[in-house]
């Protein structure tokens, strides 16, 4: 098989497991937390390394902004062997008093994007893995953390989301908003793959809460933490997948 053209892989280069943050600075982060890691490719809006946790053995790799560099990822991930995906990443709350730093873990995400409507109807639901559901939320509890779990939002358009918008979602009792999970949680399902996804809140839309330029000003303090927290969890839950 040649080498995927954006990810720069080939099939017996990765791990059975990727975890997907979409931003590159990400991946350093959680390899960080890692024993030992690999950088296998770099391109792009794609950063992908190899890394061992508690003796597991995976992949995390970035997917850049949005539904379509994610699928572009998912894609090329399943072609060279991947089996689960995992997205770690950030959201934007859309009920009242769920705070900066809260995390969310996604039973759900509306496909309020383009990508996935090349793919199927949008009658189709895009749901995780049940599978890898549980272990993140039990992750969570072993770690003593509560997490918020239910449905979330999958937007393209950033500076678009309206007033309208939001308390449309908020009304559906939608979680929170972000970009890319609907899209990973359809192409898993399309290919026979697993996925899930773990976000912290970087802001809430109903309350007015914006995030800023960059991550150093953009998370308060406690985001800051439950970013690693996020993280710490999503770690410990492919030890059991």
């Amino acid at each position: 098989m040649a080498k995927q053209p954006h990810l720069l892989v080939e099939e017996g280069d990765l791990t059975d497991i990727a975890l997907v943050p979409g931003d590159p600075g990400r991946v350093d982060r959680i390899a960080g937390l890692c024993d030992d890691h690999t950088v296998v490719a770099e391109n792009r809006e794609y950063k992908v390394v190899n890394a061992e946790y508690d003796g597991r053995e995976l992949t995390i790799c970035s997917t850049g902004i949005g539904s379509p560099s994610a699928t572009i990822a998912a894609e090329e991930l399943h072609a060279v062997g991947v089996e689960t995906l995992i997205r770690v990443g950030t959201t934007g709350a859309l009920q009242s008093g769920i705070e900066i730093g809260d995390m969310v873990v996604a039973t759900g995400a509306a496909k309020d994007e383009g990508t996935t409507k090349r793919y199927e109807s949008v009658t189709l639901p895009a749901v995780p893995d049940y599978d890898v559901l549980t272990s993140l939320v039990d992750s969570a509890e072993e770690n003593d953390e509560d997490v918020h779990v239910g449905p979330v939002a999958t937007d393209d358009a950033f500076y678009a989301e309206t007033d309208e918008y939001i308390e449309n979602w908020e009304a559906a009792g939608v979680l929170a908003v972000e970009m890319e999970a609907a899209a990973l949680f359809t192409l898993a399902r399309r290919k026979g793959m697993r996925a899930g996804a773990i976000c912290t809140v970087d802001g809430n839309l109903v309350e007015g809460t914006q995030k800023g330029a960059t991550e150093d000003d953009e998370l308060p303090e406690k985001a800051k933490n439950n970013v690693e927290r996020a993280i710490q969890i999503t770690l410990d839950a492919t030890t059991e997948l």
